[in-house]
């Protein structure tokens, strides 16, 4: 890659993208100034509490949630964001040809193991045998 200086001609095609830009920033500021002028700024105790869907906030802010939530939530995620990148696959792999097929293929072998791995692990329960006692 070469260190020479962008030529003017370069500049000159992309100075709209940078125009562009300042003119977005330019906006924002102008309405971020704006707006913290207009509103009214009145600070009160009942304004500040925290808002739990209207109702007044009882006992403390710490509670423990089971960890089994967010595993379940996590491999939810994963399994779903892999399902994203195989519904384009699926849908063009006969002009991909065989070596595509062979790697979509590869790449369910992985999900199915995967999903055998945490089936066999047992976190696709929501209340294990042992918690059971």
């Amino acid at each position: 890659m070469s260190s020479a200086p962008p030529t003017a001609d370069f500049l000159a095609q992309h100075a709209s993208i940078l125009v562009f830009l300042a003119a977005v920033v330019g906006a924002l500021m102008f309405a971020l100034v704006l707006w913290s002028a207009l509103r009214p700024s009145r600070h009160s105790e009942e304004k500040l509490t925290t808002y739990e869907c209207g109702e007044d906030p009882v006992g403390g802010a710490w509670v423990q949630f089971n960890i089994r939530f967010y595993v379940f939530a996590l491999i939810f995620v994963v399994f779903d964001v892999e399902a994203v990148f195989l519904l384009p696959w699926a849908t063009v792999f006969r002009e991909l040809g065989v070596i595509a097929y062979l790697e979509g293929v590869a790449f369910i072998a992985i999900l199915v193991v995967a999903l055998a791995y945490v089936w066999r692990k047992g976190d696709l329960a929501w209340v294990r045998p042992e918690d059971r006692a």
